[in-house]
Order: C-alpha cells, then structure tokens, then sequence
C-alpha cells in the first residue's frame, strides 16, 4: 500500500481489535525539553527554515537604507531573532539550536537575552510576536504560550 511508509504496515486480519496502550508516565521536565517539531523534520532543517523566515521578513518590512548600509549588523539581528525564535516558539534546547547555526549554547543565551531586552520597543515586539505566529503556523505547534 502506498500508505504504509507513512502509517506502518498494515495490520493482519487475525490481530485482536483495537486495544487501548497502556500510558507510560513520563516526567514533566523532559515533556518541556522536546522539541515541538515534526518528528521527522531534522531540527537543523527547521532552523534554516526560521532563519530564512526571519531573514524575508526583515527585508520585506525593514529599514532599506539601514540595509545596504550595515549588512553584518543586520545579518546578525537575523541570526539572533531566528535562534529566540527557535527556542522559545518551538521549544528547542539551546545546545541544539547553537549546533544547527554553527554557534555555541552560550551565544544562543546571549541572542535569546538580547531579544528579549529589545521587545521593549513595541514594534520590535510586535515583529518578533509576528514571526513566532507565523513559525508556529508553519511547523503546525499547538499550545503555544503567548510572550507577555
């Protein structure tokens, strides 16, 4: 069947019916340190993917002038937006998100820091709430806290 790579084989007839799994208790911190991703979607994929977001939504919405005349800063704006993003909409760990941009956790912290000292300007805020709405539409994130 064309299904069965996505689904699994299908059962055989003589099975038993359906028959309710039996939960398996699992601590509350290790459910808040997985990665509310696709299960195969590779988490270095997803980073790009939220850089390349962030990276169009700059463009689309930035300043011009500020961008053919300081391009690292701006690349490096990027860079700290997507790793907040990825940690905080989709819930990766640090360690993960600094190996997928080719960083160490701590520059993740220091960009996440970062991020959070400048959602003090409402309209940085506002973008950075618009790119975690549009991520967890793109990756399909349910029960998503809302930034205060």
């Amino acid at each position: 069947m064309p299904f069965e790579r996505y689904f699994g084989p299908s059962a055989p007839l003589s099975a038993p019916p359906f028959s309710a799994p039996v939960p398996v208790p699992v601590p509350v911190d290790a459910i808040a340190r997985q990665p509310r991703l696709p299960a195969s979607l590779p988490l270095k994929t997803a980073c790009r993917i939220v850089r390349q977001m962030v990276c169009e939504l700059v463009q689309l919405f930035g300043d011009r002038v500020m961008l053919r005349r300081d391009r690292r800063r701006v690349s490096c704006h990027v860079r700290q937006i997507a790793m907040y993003v990825c940690h905080v909409a989709l819930s990766i760990p640090m360690s993960d998100i600094g190996e997928a941009f080719g960083r160490d956790r701590t520059t993740v912290g220091h960009a996440c820091h970062v991020v959070e000292d400048r959602r003090d300007d409402l309209a940085f805020d506002e973008f950075v709430a618009a790119v975690e709405r549009i991520v967890t539409a793109v990756f399909g994130v349910s029960e998503v806290t809302v930034h205060d």
